[in-house]
């Protein structure tokens, strides 16, 4: 056959067949399953793979879990007290203030209506919204003073998930993927878990691999059954059928790369249908949080209504990241955090499906020896303002964006639990004690993984790419253990 022709009947066979072997995303099918040992780290080589690559040093972390609350969760109301804002309640802020929405705009302070309270031995001061993460504190790293400096939601999102503002850059995931290669070899190294209610502001985005080799995007499990399509092979294709199928693809491919030997990583895609193979088993293993007892579904918050989509969520990622998932990522549906509006009822709302789920995450890490090896954030790309917007009536009230300064916390995987670090001004508008950029937070989770953001690059176009692109990335010290 000519190149032409081969590549006819290859696509041919795989589309009169019906032939379906779970699309698991690219990420788990284009494994490599060679057996030599890779050197110290191999991150320019021609054929990538997700071979388990070591860190630059010993890293305190091997895993990571990513929770993150799209919208911007109000600082001043659930991780950053601001009393001022209860004395100066219904006042004139004293000072200017950048809105985002200057149509619904106002000057008009408001304090936070619900209490904080020294929390745990470290006596972190949490709101009463947060009761389950508060029960935690001594496992946390407060940071009060996160800032990204566009106050815009798609840009503050780039710039958190992918080190720029700008659209089209690998996502963190990708990086820590492309970084340190994948420890399970039946299950993807990145996952991404959208809500039942849609996808986050920017969509796919959030877990692209932007120009890094496709096999380093995020896999997608859904939020509902079956949470991966195709997962099983169609009934008249399993068992002998499949490895007959499997037989001959292999046959195919192994004369099309003997001919076109510049085409490895086509060829890669197509050949590694055996790896999926082994996924149908282990995915659906991993993915079967029915087999969890039900004191950890009460735990997590299962058996309730109001927690249960968000608990089964969290309960999977503990069972991903147990069995060597590297990187997932748990996200809220599209604005969830947005409290433009009726925020004294929705982000009581927001909290009351999240907090005890995450909670009943941060225990069971820890119970079972994870946590240790396993960082989890909490946070989205923003925070809101000090004072009112949409003033219409009490219940109708809200705040603007703020990403100037807003609050995010780290546990476990190499943080100092029970602290926190910088602060705002009195009002929790500007960080103004050790600001945090996210370039300093992208350094700091590189570190944990035992990887240098500065060594972690990606060749293009002549120029070395990395996560922190240029910008001038410190490590936060002061929260590592």
């Amino acid at each position: 056959m000519n190149h032409s022709d081969s590549l006819h009947s290859r696509r041919h066979f795989l589309r009169s067949t019906g032939f379906q072997l779970a699309p698991l995303g690219l990420a788990m099918l284009l494994r490599d399953q060679a057996q030599a040992e890779v050197k110290k780290p191999q991150l320019q080589e021609t054929q990538h793979t997700l071979v388990a690559k070591p860190p630059h040093w010993r890293p305190k972390a091997t895993a990571m879990i990513s929770l993150f609350m799209q919208g911007g969760p109000s600082q001043v109301d659930l991780l950053d007290p601001k009393p001022t804002l209860s004395r100066m309640d219904g006042q004139d802020f004293p000072g200017s203030i950048k809105y985002d929405d200057v149509g619904g705009a106002s000057k008009k302070i408001l304090g936070s209506p619900w209490k904080f309270r020294p929390r745990g031995e470290c006596g972190t001061e949490i709101s009463d919204l947060l009761p389950h993460i508060a029960e935690m504190a001594d496992e946390i790293a407060v940071i009060r003073s996160m800032r990204t400096g566009v106050n815009n939601h798609g840009q503050s999102i780039h710039a958190m998930n992918s080190g720029r503002i700008q659209r089209g850059r690998p996502s963190l995931g990708s990086w820590v993927t492309y970084g340190l290669g994948a420890e399970s070899e039946e299950l993807p190294a990145y996952v991404a878990m959208t809500d039942p209610a849609g996808i986050p502001v920017e969509g796919v985005l959030n877990w692209s691999n932007g120009w890094l080799p496709s096999l380093y995007q995020g896999t997608v499990i859904r939020p509902r059954e079956p949470r991966i399509l195709n997962l099983e092979a169609p009934a008249k294709l399993r068992g002998n059928v499949q490895r007959q199928y499997l037989d001959y693809l292999s046959t195919l491919n192994e004369g099309h790369a003997r001919e076109h030997r510049e085409r490895s990583e086509f060829d890669a895609r197509i050949s590694n249908f055996e790896l999926a193979a082994r996924m149908q088993t282990a995915a659906a293993e991993a993915l079967d949080y029915e087999q969890e007892t039900a004191a950890t579904h009460r735990m997590y918050g299962i058996d309730a209504e109001e927690t249960r989509e968000y608990g089964i969520r969290c309960l999977i990622a503990r069972r991903l990241v147990e069995r060597g998932v590297r990187f997932v990522q748990v996200f809220t549906k599209n604005q969830y955090w947005d409290h433009h509006g009726s925020i004294l009822s929705a982000l009581p709302r927001s909290c009351g499906k999240t907090d005890k789920p995450i909670g009943a995450l941060l225990l069971d890490l820890r119970q079972r020896g994870l946590l240790d090896t396993t960082v989890v954030h909490w946070g989205g790309e923003m925070g809101r303002l000090p004072v009112i917007q949409n003033d219409a009536g009490r219940e109708k009230v809200g705040r603007d964006h703020n990403t100037y300064g807003f609050s995010m916390w780290l546990a476990g995987g190499g943080i100092k639990g029970g602290c926190t670090y910088g602060a705002t001004d009195e009002f929790g508008h500007h960080a103004v004690e050790n600001p945090v950029n996210h370039f300093d937070y992208h350094a700091t989770l590189l570190h944990l993984l035992g990887l240098d953001a500065e060594q972690l690059v990606y060749r293009r176009n002549a120029r070395d790419e990395s996560l922190l692109d240029g910008q001038p990335g410190k490590i936060i010290h002061e929260i590592l253990a």
